[in-house]
């Protein structure tokens, strides 16, 4: 596998990563939060811009501010920089043309380590994000999210692959549950496709029925899994403190 390294941290080698989202409303919340998601001590921090309210009143220039601050906050932690859309499951309602530039300012800025990219967005924004974050040496993470169920893991397959036929540097899925037997769907493709690809690969099944996937993904090919400290991100993520008690049993040998 070839491995992705942010700040120093690296997936693809050792443990799965715990990803620790930030949801605050503005900014000052922003940096408050992050002051307790840094105590906790996640791997990475991901930054949920399209929760910020002034990302969609003002735009670009008040992520960026929003952005500098929270850079500072997190000192060496690398920053996950994320706009999901509504289309999969987010606030952001936006233009492709919106889309792209609010992730442009964080990326000229240095604000950024990883960047989110919905890779199933318009073809065009979707080059253009790509190429605008290897330029600026940020590994693109590509992301698709299905919260009304879970595909056949030929289409899950399928997906994950297009995301590396992209030119994605790391390839994130997140399905919905309705049976057990849909949680074995993305464990099943998780591990199909780490062995057709070097990239480093974040799945999840969502939900309750969802968590095994969470604690135990590292064992099928994911290299990072998503923790919550105060509020989570999306439904069935576990708490900090637990999730790290149970990926050092889980890959204790």
């Amino acid at each position: 596998m070839t491995t992705v390294t942010a700040r120093g941290v690296t997936f693809g080698e050792g443990l799965p990563k715990v990803i620790v989202p930030l949801t605050s409303p503005n900014a000052d919340e922003l940096v408050a939060d992050a002051a307790t998601v840094v105590a906790a001590g996640p791997d990475v921090v991901e930054w949920r811009v399209d929760l910020l309210t002034a990302a969609t009143t003002d735009g670009p220039a008040a992520v960026l501010d929003a952005g500098l601050r929270l850079r500072e906050a997190l000192g060496d932690l690398p920053l996950l920089v994320t706009v999901r859309t509504s289309d999969e499951g987010g606030a952001a309602t936006v233009t492709s043309e919106q889309y792209v530039d609010l992730y442009r300012g964080v990326l000229d800025a240095g604000v950024a380590d990883l960047i989110d990219v919905e890779i199933f967005r318009d073809a065009e924004a979707v080059r253009t994000l790509i190429d605008l974050a290897h330029a600026a040496s940020v590994p693109v993470v590509a992301s698709n999210h299905d919260f009304d169920g879970t595909p056949p893991q030929t289409e899950l397959e399928s997906r994950l692959m297009t995301m590396a036929e992209r030119g994605a540097d790391i390839l994130k899925i997140a399905v919905m549950p309705r049976t057990p037997g849909d949680v074995l769907e993305l464990l099943g493709a998780t591990w199909a496709v780490s062995q057709r690809t070097d990239q480093p690969l974040i799945t999840m099944s969502m939900a309750g029925q969802g968590v095994v996937s969470r604690l135990a993904g590292g064992v099928f090919g994911s290299s990072a899994t998503f923790g919550a400290v105060g509020r989570p991100s999306a439904p069935g993520q576990v708490a900090i403190e637990a999730l790290r008690a149970t990926l050092d049993v889980v890959h204790a040998h």
